[in-house]
């Protein structure tokens, strides 16, 4: 499993009954997490002392309680494979819809894989799809690529600029489009676009800006397909991020060797992501990678 243990402004504090208490900076928030099957005793104090706490409803959705938590706060995370000083990531966090804060701590392995790969290069252009608040996108442009920000919600599109610009990257070759992924992919082909690095984190379910349908099983392996013909000559990576239960680490491996090591060689590594939780000896689940690389 991938670990992203790097944080200092995050923690997983405790995981009971469906539920992981996490804090988030200086708030406490308790969200629903269905890898949580265990019922173990709630002997964490900061259970009792939370600023927010997402309640799941039967009836599918849910909506959130709070105890003195601002409608926004910061944190950051600081890239360890770039010098100090120039690796600060920041993020506005906000409790939204469906228990979601604007950030995926999770994906900070990812983050820390894919600038240690671009810093080794002189250029790089990246397509980060389905790339909601930015995360990926500051990763990259602060290891040094230009970087093409693709997603289909325009307050995500807004919320990432907003990331960037707290991150110092307001001037950086970041250029945002809201866009249904597959489409743009299509007009890309037909433009003659390449790019050296391709990273999707696509939904399970979810529409376009059109009201186009995605369904993760139905459509990831033809983007795939659609993908690898926007890859340049020499292509640098490739990531896919999957938190469907169906799209197993060997599935992702499975369709990534099929497309893209058997056109341009390379290596394919997959695996779960995981976020430690306080005290070192447990990882809380979340999610897969697939990862391919020309090294």
């Amino acid at each position: 499993m991938w670990i992203a243990d790097g944080w200092k402004d995050y923690k997983v504090l405790d995981t009971s009954s469906g539920e992981k208490l996490e804090k988030w900076g200086s708030y406490v928030l308790v969200r629903p997490d269905p890898q949580v099957i265990w019922n173990t005793p709630r002997r964490v104090p900061e259970w009792k002392k939370k600023n927010g706490h997402y309640h799941r409803s039967n009836k599918g959705g849910g909506q959130w309680e709070f105890f003195d938590l601002p409608e926004q706060w910061n944190i950051s995370y600081n890239l360890s494979e770039l010098p100090e000083g120039e690796n600060k990531l920041t993020f506005h966090l906000k409790p939204f819809h469906f228990k979601h804060t604007g950030l995926f701590p999770e994906q900070a392995v990812n983050w820390e894989w894919t600038s240690s790969l671009i810093r080794q290069e002189k250029e790089v252009k990246v397509l980060n799809l389905f790339a909601y608040t930015g995360g990926a996108t500051m990763a990259c442009a602060k290891a040094g690529a230009s970087v093409t920000h693709v997603d289909a919600s325009r307050g995500m599109v807004t919320w990432a600029k907003e990331n960037a610009a707290a991150s110092g990257l307001s001037q950086a070759p970041i250029r945002y489009l809201v866009d249904d992924c597959v489409k743009f992919v299509e007009r890309e082909i037909r433009r003659g676009n390449h790019y050296d690095g391709i990273i999707m984190d696509p939904p399970s379910y979810g529409r376009g800006p059109k009201g186009e349908i995605w369904k993760i099983e139905e459509r990831i392996f033809p983007l795939i397909q659609l993908c690898t013909q926007i890859l340049s000559e020499k292509p640098l990576f490739f990531l896919i991020n999957s938190y469907t239960t169906g799209l197993q680490p060997a599935v992702l491996s499975y369709m990534m060797n099929l497309e893209i090591t058997r056109r341009f060689d390379g290596v394919v590594e997959a695996d779960e992501i995981g976020l430690p939780v306080r005290g070192g000896k447990l990882v809380l689940p979340c999610g897969a990678s697939g990862r391919w690389s020309r090294m």
